[in-house]
């Protein structure tokens, strides 16, 4: 069968008629009787009852309609894939993120790419909550959490980098009120809980989650302090001024571990599951424009940039080395 015989047998079954069928393919009616006769003969297999009233696909003929559903999408596929290989990418590209992670790192890296590809328009829009990417038009999404479970079976996920959460302070801080020597330690300690949303259902903001390097398990910690805010970046002033003990992600303080503002402490701790994701709702033929952004983006990310800002820092009261 060629694909010819596919269009022919489909258009049989979509319009019921062989008179439709052949206005339908633009040709004559004897011409559609003809190919299908010698279709069956071919296949020796009867495709369509015929009646005065309706032709109607046998079971076998229902099969060989499905079939060629599934090939013609695929010849369809493949020539737009072959199309969109010898053109520029162009359109538009519509993406959620959120407020902190978008504006440090994804932003320039969108700048790049659309410097790349000058015909792609890169939409952005900076959210605290994740959207539903169907439903309010988004091509994907960059978020710190894989996709939600009622989610799961509708959208694609990628992991495009690992992000720890650890926690930190001010030197004064320390110099002032002692170092914690484990979690449970944060008992006795003023912690910073930033009141942010996306944790996924269930979440407490009053308890941390601290997994120590290569243990198997989470360790629920409970902790309180006198400060705490939906934002990331007053929580993090707070911190910065010596007012308590912060968990964050590295990529959002990493000058500042670099520069000595903020030290790590418990530094075998950090809380788990936030890694960096590309999601997006599920569709049968991605577009060259999006997949080349998403493989940006990983290669961009693969390598944590942010790491070689965060070294950790010397203990309070020694001297820094460059």
């Amino acid at each position: 069968m060629d694909r010819p015989d596919l269009e022919l047998v489909l258009a049989v079954r979509q319009h019921g008629s062989l008179v439709m069928a052949a206005r339908a393919l633009r040709v004559a009616p004897s011409a559609v009787t003809k190919r299908l006769a010698a279709l069956e003969a071919r296949l020796g297999l009867r495709l369509f009852q015929r009646t005065t009233r309706r032709v109607s696909p046998t079971a076998e003929g229902e099969t060989v309609c499905e079939r060629a559903c599934e090939l013609l999408r695929g010849f369809d596929a493949l020539e737009a894939e072959l199309r969109e290989r010898q053109t520029e990418p162009a359109g538009p590209i519509r993406l959620a993120a959120t407020f902190g992670f978008g504006r440090l790192w994804l932003g320039p890296a969108l700048a790049d790419f659309q410097a790349r590809h000058p015909a792609v328009a890169v939409q952005l829009q900076l959210t605290e909550q994740l959207p539903d990417l169907a439903m309010d038009g988004f091509d994907g999404a960059i978020w710190l959490w894989n996709a939600p479970g009622h989610r799961a079976a509708e959208w694609v996920s990628r992991r495009l980098a690992a992000n720890q959460r650890v926690l930190v302070a001010a030197p004064a801080y320390l110099q002032a009120h002692g170092e914690p020597r484990s979690p449970t330690d944060l008992a006795a300690h003023a912690c910073l809980v930033v009141r942010e949303n996306g944790g996924g259902p269930g979440q407490r903001f009053d308890h941390w989650r601290l997994q120590r390097e290569g243990a198997p398990e989470v360790q629920h910690t409970p902790v309180r302090g006198p400060l705490s805010s939906n934002s990331g970046e007053m929580v993090r002033d707070w911190c910065l001024a010596g007012h308590g003990i912060m968990l964050r992600s590295l990529w959002d303080i990493a000058p500042q571990l670099e520069s000595g503002a903020l030290v790590r402490v418990l530094r075998d701790h950090a809380m788990p599951d936030a890694d960096i994701h590309w999601l997006a709702p599920y569709r049968a033929q991605v577009p060259r424009r999006i997949r080349l952004l998403v493989d940006f983006l990983a290669d961009r990310f693969k390598d944590e940039p942010w790491r070689r800002l965060s070294a950790p820092a010397a203990p309070p009261g020694s001297r820094r080395k460059r």
